[in-house]
C-alpha cells in the first residue's frame, strides 16, 4: 500500500504538471487543470488510480495543508478594518445569496438536493466566490488597486469568515439540535481560544530560537499545523477545522509572514493534491449531472446581480463599480468545493451534489474568466440595459446644473493620482483655472470628493463618445488626459485622441505615453503636446542622485516631506 500510495502521488503530480502547462497556454484557471487532471487519472477516467484508500488518504492531506495555508492568509485586522461599504455588501451578499440559495434550491428539489441538509450545504456554498481567480484576474488587469477591485477582495475576505463560521457549526448539522450546535460552538471556542493563547505566548520563542534555521521553521509551522488538527479531531471536531484555526491563529502575529514565506514552496504541491483528488471524485458526466451544474451556475451569476448590485447602487456607487463588483464575484469559490468535501465525508451530502458543484465550479471558472477579461464590452450592454429600465446613473442630478453653467475651458479625462497631484500643483500656480475646469470619471469616491470641493465633475466613462459629447468637450480650449494605457480601460490615448480631434477640431490636447513608440501615432491621431510620465521620473532619481552625491539628499528629503504634507489632495 505504502508504495502505491507514492506511485500513486507521482502520478497525480505529473498529470497535474503537464495539464498545468496546457492551461497556461490557454489561459485558464490551474484549479481547473487539477481537476480535470484528477478526473482524468481516476476511477471515472484512465484509472490509473483507482484504489480509495489512496484517493482518501491524498485529499484529506492536501485538505489539512490547503486549509492551513487559507487560514495564514486570512487577516483579521483587515476584517475588523472593513469600512462600512465593504460590510454591507458583504452581509447582504453572503446573507442573500444563502437565504436566496435555499429558497430556489429548496423549489426546485429532487433530483438536484434531497433534503434540507443539502439543500442549506448548497446554499452556502453557493454564496462563497473564488479569491484565487479574482485575484489572479485583477492582477493581470492591473485593478486590484481600483475602487471595485478593493470592494471585491473586502467582501472576498468576509465570505473567509463566513465560511469559518460554516465549518464551526458543520458537524452539529446532522442532528441541529440546540444542545448540540452550542456543544459544537463551545469545542470550536476552546479549539480556538487554546489556539491563540499558544500561538500569542508559547510560538513567538520559539519560532525566534529557530529563526536562522529555514528548515526548522518549515517543520514548526507543519508540526503546528497538526498538532492543533489532532486536538480538534480529539474534541470531536474534523482536522480541516483545527488546521484552518492553526492558520488563522498565527496570520496576525510579527512571526506569520516569516512562516508563510518558509511554507509557501509547499503550498501549491498540497493545493494541486487536494484539487486533483477532488477531481477523482467527480462523476462520469450525464444530462442530469451537467443539468443540476448550469442551474447552480445560472443561479450563482443572478444571485450577485440580485445582491451586490443593490446594495452598492443603493450606496451611491454607480452603474459601473456595482455592476463591475457583482461580475467580479460571479463564480464558485475553493472553499465551496472544500465545504462540500467535508459534508461528503460527513456523509451530510451525496457524491451526486458534490460533482454538481464540481461541474458548476468549472462552467463558472471558464465563464467569469472570460467576463472579467473583457468587462468594458459586458457593461456597456448592461448599462444600456439600466439605462431602458429608467435607473439613474451617478451624477445625472447633477446634469441640468451642469448644463446651465458656462462650458468648462480645461477638461480633464480621468482621474487618478497624478490627476490630483495636477489638481493641487493649478490651486497653487494658476487658482484662476479652478472654475472653469471640469473632471471626467466613473470613480464615485472622486465624484463625491472633487463635489465636495466644489470642482465641476462629471460622471461617465470617458471611453464613450457619447459621454465626451454631453460632457461639452466639443467647446473645450485644451483637453488633457491624465490617465496612460496601463490605467485606462477600454480604450487608448490614441483612441481618445482621434476621438476628441472629431469632437473638436480647435482644441489644444495633451496626451500620455508609456511607450516611446507610440509618440509618432498621438502625433499623428492629433494631439498637441505627448506627456512621457518616465522621463519625468528619471529626472526626479537623477536629481536624488545628484543630490546624494553632493551630501543633500537629507535637505532634498526635508523638502519633499514638507511639501507632502501641506498638500491637500482629492486622493493622497
Amino acid at each position: 500500500m505504502e508504495g502505491e500510495l507514492i506511485t500513486d502521488i507521482a502520478v497525480c503530480i505529473l498529470v497535474a504538471w503537464l495539464l498545468g502547462l496546457v492551461a497556461q497556454v490557454l489561459r485558464q484557471p490551474l484549479v481547473l487543470a487539477y481537476l480535470v487532471g484528477g478526473y482524468a487519472v481516476g476511477p471515472m477516467g484512465l484509472r490509473w488510480i483507482a484504489h480509495e484508500e489512496s484517493i482518501q488518504t491524498i485529499g484529506e492531506m492536501g485538505l489539512i495543508l490547503l486549509l492551513f495555508m487559507i487560514g495564514l492568509e486570512i487577516d483579521l485586522r483587515k476584517i475588523l478594518r472593513a469600512g462600512r461599504l465593504i460590510t454591507v455588501t458583504a452581509l447582504v451578499q453572503i446573507l442573500g445569496c444563502g437565504l436566496l440559495g435555499f429558497a430556489f434550491f429548496r423549489w426546485v428539489g429532487a433530483p438536484l438536493v434531497s433534503g434540507s441538509l443539502e439543500t442549506l450545504y448548497l446554499a452556502a456554498t453557493c454564496a462563497l466566490s473564488s479569491t484565487v481567480i479574482i485575484v489572479k484576474i485583477l492582477y493581470d488587469k492591473r485593478e486590484l488597486d481600483t475602487l471595485p477591485g478593493r470592494i471585491s477582495l473586502g467582501v472576498l475576505v468576509l465570505q473567509d469568515l463566513f465560511a469559518i463560521l460554516f465549518l464551526a457549526l458543520q458537524p452539529g448539522l446532522l442532528h441541529p439540535e440546540p444542545l448540540l450546535l452550542l456543544g459544537s460552538l463551545g469545542k470550536v471556542v476552546l479549539l480556538t481560544a487554546s489556539a491563540f493563547v499558544v500561538s500569542r505566548y508559547v510560538l513567538p520563542p520559539l519560532f525566534r530560537s529557530v529563526a536562522l534555521l529555514p528548515e526548522l521553521v518549515q517543520v514548526g509551522a507543519l508540526a503546528w499545523c497538526f498538532l492543533t488538527a489532532g486536538w480538534a479531531s480529539w474534541l470531536g471536531l474534523s482536522r480541516e477545522m483545527g488546521a484552518l484555526i492553526a492558520g488563522v491563529a498565527i496570520s496576525t502575529f510579527p512571526y506569520q509572514l516569516d512562516v508563510s514565506a518558509k511554507v509557501t514552496s509547499l503550498r501549491d504541491f498540497f493545493v494541486t493534491l487536494f484539487f486533483v483528488s477532488l477531481g477523482m471524485t467527480v462523476p462520469a458526466p450525464d444530462g442530469r449531472l451537467i443539468g443540476g451544474a448550469v442551474l447552480v451556475a445560472c443561479f450563482v451569476a443572478a444571485s450577485r446581480l440580485a445582491t451586490a448590485f443593490p446594495a452598492l447602487y443603493l450606496m451611491r456607487q454607480g452603474h459601473r463599480t456595482s455592476s463591475l463588483v457583482s461580475l467580479h464575484l460571479s463564480q464558485l469559490s475553493e472553499f465551496s468545493l472544500v465545504i462540500l468535501a467535508l459534508g461528503v465525508q460527513s456523509a451530510h451530502v451525496g457524491g451526486h451534489l458534490s460533482g454538481v458543484v464540481a461541474y458548476a465550479f468549472v462552467i463558472l471558472a471558464v465563464s467569469s474568466s472570460y467576463s472579467i477579461k473583457y468587462a468594458e464590452h459586458v457593461l456597456r450592454g448592461f448599462q444600456a440595459l439600466l439605462h431602458h429600465l429608467r435607473l439613474p446613473d451617478l451624477g445625472q442630478d447633477a446634469s441640468a446644473e451642469a448644463a446651465e453653467a458656462k462650458p468648462p475651458r480645461l477638461f480633464l479625462l480621468g482621474f487618478y493620482k497624478p490627476a490630483s497631484s495636477l489638481l493641487e500643483e493649478l490651486g497653487r500656480a494658476a487658482p484662476e483655472w479652478l472654475p472653469r475646469l471640469a473632471v471626467i470619471d466613473f470613480n464615485p469616491v472622486v465624484y463625491a470628493r472633487l463635489r465636495a470641493r466644489g470642482i465641476r465633475v462629471i460622471y461617465g466613462d470617458i471611453g464613450q463618445r457619447e459621454t465626451l459629447i454631453h460632457a461639452g468637450v466639443s467647446q473645450a480650449e485644451l483637453v488633457v488626459v491624465t490617465l496612460s494605457d496601463i490605467v485606462l480601460k477600454g480604450t487608448s490615448n490614441v483612441r481618445l485622441v482621434r476621438q476628441i480631434r472629431e469632437i473638436n477640431p480647435r482644441a489644444r490636447i495633451v496626451a500620455q505615453t508609456d511607450s516611446l513608440v507610440e509618440l509618432p501615432a498621438l502625433y499623428a491621431a492629433g494631439a498637441d503636446y505627448v506627456m512621457a510620465p518616465r522621463f519625468l521620473e528619471a529626472r526626479e532619481l537623477c536629481e536624488a542622485i545628484l543630490a546624494a552625491d553632493r551630501q543633500l539628499l537629507v535637505d532634498k528629503r526635508k523638502a519633499q516631506e514638507s511639501d507632502a504634507l501641506s498638500r491637500q489632495e482629492i486622493l493622497p
